[in-house]
């Protein structure tokens, strides 16, 4: 069996080395690159149509995508008014039909010759002469070969993604797929199996030899759809393994600090609060404490929505800690935030005697040093700060508890960082921004999940409305209202470039426009992101205090202080914005029992139907699929409060992307796996891998000999799993 990493592509029939150095510039040195290198599209022989039946079908109304194979028989560009248009005219069977360019002329100019065969994709019109029309369509080159073979025996065509390096040695769509068949049949009996054979009888999965196979010539969409469905198990499975490994040497590996409990404590602490904790917070917090009496450190993620009442739950645990003798640091990922828990956290232990600190990058040299000392030696209880926590000349004296805020924000070395400034100290992870169950089981599968579902009893669902900024006038009067009964009203802009200039020339015009204009008679302030640290706090506790009963703002208030009489929002341009962030906006109200309301201001589309989400977006237009994910986001926005409901929404609207930091998170990246569309193989992969793990840790048994070997070889680098022997 030959080592296909080994062998160059250049020594593939119809390579060369010339060729070899194209394929060399986009990652594809070997043989095994190439048979792993995937067609992007295929064209299935029962999705293909004649010009007569796609002129019923565009009579009678449809407006998809159409694929019609043509053979070109005339080209010439035409002068339109101020325009050039480029029109080819292909023949199929008797019938004719156009496709037009209006942009990058030349290229086409010189794509198509009289004679070649191509397969034709894009809404279809019917022009006034009564023409079938294309529209800068996807368009692929076949040879006449390939077109009989197509039509006599059905098969389907792949296609192949041909960037300029390829394309720039005449590497075409029909000789790569030459060029890759050779390698098919010379080598693909050669590729090393991946998963053990239990594993593929029990999914029902083709091996990778016969997978390959398929991949680049399949007979048919189920057989296509199998070998496919294999690449993304074992992708997943890897993934999860990874996971399960890490799991379980945190669990069984690493000893942590076994606490007690001290119940007057607690119940002092829980008596002196102004409000009752929920059951979902009690049912969280029962976990939570059973981790801390535990040997085993604790690595749990708490997520609630915002306003839920996370902080508190962490105080709680925060205090297990320190009455055994351990400190606590808080990490959160701004100044503003930070500041925040350290005001929510002294303001919630004022009748306690603890020691509590904020450490962040605006302090004076002089108070910095007096902190850290005091932390060295102890007598701090509880250290709040940013990123300034996991620098090197930060030392603890016996750091038992990690509460790390919005983690998802912070890189996996700075988290390792601050934890390692303690022997093992449990970790708890909070956030706001809630995770989709796709995400929490791949990026945060070896953390234990709490999730507080449950809002405050006195909350109030905050009213949300969409309207049109001519709408304004009326908007700005219902403001003064609410501040004749006391409330207090953001008003956001979105950023206007990626610049802090824009933004800063854009909030102060649109302030002193407000201030002199329709807001002249209350009293307003300005907030935005070129402010220090200790300016935007000082306009927030000003804010706080009363001092203003508006708020101009740019979206630094997306992470804010708590202020009870803030019930209005009022956000510009709210297309501008991603659902998550607007969530998060929305959030800064509605933190008391006072009713709140979240104004949206868009003129992006006239109509609103709450209900009308469309996920798929496969013929639209670039254009048209920015306008439907907008429209999805304002209409959920109006639907929903539940900040679970939007991140699943926002899930499928994005993907997962770097949605929650993925790139950092030191995962291998998915090549082959959508996760808003393959969740069912997601949770089959994750039971198979934690089942394994749980049964043979250590990848022992026989069985598993071929997993470990393939985590030995594709992972260990990355993920340093030397626990594996």
């Amino acid at each position: 069996m030959s080592d296909l990493n080994s062998i160059s592509v250049q020594y593939l029939k119809s390579v060369g080395p010339k060729r070899a150095e194209a394929f060399n510039k986009i990652g594809i040195n070997s043989v095994k690159d190439l048979l792993y290198y995937f067609p992007s599209k295929y064209l299935d022989r029962s999705q293909i149509f004649n010009v007569s039946q796609v002129l019923k079908f565009v009579t009678n109304g449809y407006d998809g995508e159409i694929t019609l194979i043509g053979k070109v028989v005339d080209s010439q560009l035409i002068q339109y008014r101020k325009k050039k248009i480029f029109k080819v005219v292909f023949i199929e069977g008797a019938s004719t039909f156009e496709c037009v360019w209006f942009q990058g002329i030349s290229y086409f100019q010189n794509r198509f010759k009289t004679g070649e065969l191509y397969a034709v994709s894009a809404k279809p019109v019917i022009t006034r002469y009564g023409h079938l029309q294309f529209t800068h369509p996807d368009f692929d080159k076949l040879d006449s070969e390939e077109s009989k073979d197509f039509f006599n025996t059905g098969k389907i065509i792949p296609f192949y993604s041909l960037p300029k390096e390829l394309r720039s040695k005449n590497i075409g769509d029909t000789s790569i797929r030459k060029i890759i068949r050779n390698a098919v049949e010379q080598y693909a009996d050669d590729l090393e199996e991946t998963l053990p054979d239990y594993l593929i009888l029990k999914n029902k999965l083709p091996k990778i030899p016969d997978a390959i196979r398929i991949i680049h010539s399949p007979n048919s969409e189920k057989d296509l759809e199998n070998a496919t469905n294999r690449f993304k198990y074992e992708e997943l499975f890897y993934l999860e393994i990874l996971v399960a490994l890490r799991k379980h040497h945190l669990k069984t590996k690493v000893k942590g600090t076994k606490f007690s409990i001290d119940k007057p404590l607690l119940k002092k602490f829980l008596d002196s609060l102004p409000f009752k904790l929920t059951e979902s917070q009690l049912k969280v917090l029962k976990e939570i404490r059973l981790d801390m009496e535990s040997e085993q450190p604790m690595n749990r993620l708490l997520q609630g929505d915002v306003g839920s009442g996370k902080t508190v739950v962490s105080l709680i645990a925060m205090l297990i800690a320190i009455s055994n003798g351990y400190q606590v640091s808080m990490m959160a990922p701004t100044e503003i935030l930070a500041t925040q828990h350290f005001e929510t956290i002294k303001k919630l232990l004022s009748k306690f005697d603890y020691n509590i600190k904020l450490i962040i990058g605006g302090q004076k040299k002089s108070e910095r040093e007096n902190n850290l000392e005091l932390i060295k030696n102890g007598s701090i209880h509880i250290v709040v700060g940013t990123h300034a926590l996991f620098e090197e000349n930060i030392s603890f004296d016996k750091l038992g508890l990690v509460v790390i805020d919005e983690q998802h924000r912070f890189g996996v070395v700075q988290k390792a960082k601050l934890v390692a400034k303690g022997a093992a100290p449990d970790v708890l992870v909070t956030t706001a921004t809630p995770i989709p169950r796709a995400i929490t089981m791949t990026l945060y599968g070896d953390l234990d999940i709490s999730i507080i579902n449950e809002m405050p009893a006195e909350r109030k669902p905050i009213i949300t409305a969409l309207r049109s900024d001519k709408k304004l006038d009326e908007i700005y009067l219902f403001i003064l209202e609410k501040i004749n009964e006391g409330y207090q009203t953001y008003i956001v802009y979105p950023l206007v470039e990626e610049s802090e200039k824009l933004e800063l020339k854009a909030a102060e015009s649109y302030y002193e426009s407000l201030k002199s204009g329709v807001f002249k008679d209350v009293k307003v302030g300005l907030l935005h992101g070129r402010m220090s640290w200790k300016d935007k706090e000082e306009t927030m506790i000003r804010f706080a205090q009363k001092e203003f009963d508006i708020l101009i703002s740019t979206t630094v208030i997306e992470v804010g202080i708590d202020i009870p009489d803030a019930n209005v929002i009022l956000i510009n341009d709210a297309h501008r914005f991603g659902l998550s962030q607007l969530h998060q906006l929305r959030g800064r109200v509605g933190r008391s029992n006072k009713q709140a309301y979240c104004i949206l201001v868009s003129d992006f589309f006239k109509k609103l139907d709450p209900k009308s989400y469309r996920f798929d977006f496969g013929y639209m237009s670039r254009s048209e699929i920015e306008r439907s994910k907008t429209k999805i986001r304002l209409s959920a926005m109006v639907q929903y409060n539940n900040g679970f409901d939007l991140a699943e929404i926002d899930f499928k609207l994005r993907g997962p992307g770097d949605i929650f930091g993925t790139k950092q998170s030191g995962f291998p990246e998915l090549r082959w796996t959508d996760l808003t569309e393959d969740s069912e193989l997601l949770y089959i992969a994750q039971k198979d891998s934690f089942d394994i793990i749980d049964k043979d840790a250590k990848l022992l048994n026989a069985e598993n000999q071929l997993i470990k070997k393939h985590i030995k070889n594709t992972f260990k680098e990355k993920l340093k799993l030397s626990f594996i022997a």
